[in-house]
């Protein structure tokens, strides 16, 4: 075998290796499509659970907004409101007894 062929396949082994390498290990190797995928898929979730917050508080603005339904509970349940007519009772659960 003439010098020159064997000098190409060890051109070619060599550029073979160095793009094994690079598809396996160096800068867009596979390793590092998965890594980014795993981060896209992990930042996609996190872009779902945001948008299913946002659609909620959009509703609860829209129904504070609109109904005096909203604004009532709210004000009943922040600030322990309570309409004309109606007793307020508070219940005091008994623990254990505090000895002096």
């Amino acid at each position: 075998m003439p010098w020159y062929f064997r000098l190409l396949l060890v051109v070619l082994l060599v550029m073979f290796i160095v793009l094994q390498y690079r598809l396996w290990v160096g800068q867009g190797s596979m390793a590092e499509v998965f890594r980014l995928q795993r981060q896209i898929d992990s930042q996609q979730a996190q872009l779902a659970e945001k948008k299913e917050r946002n659609s909620r508080l959009r509703a609860e603005v829209e129904s504070l907004k609109t109904g005096l339904e909203a604004v009532e509970a709210r004000a009943r349940s922040d600030l322990g409101m309570i309409k004309d007519g109606e007793t307020f009772f508070q219940v005091i659960e008994s623990g254990p007894a505090a000895q002096p």
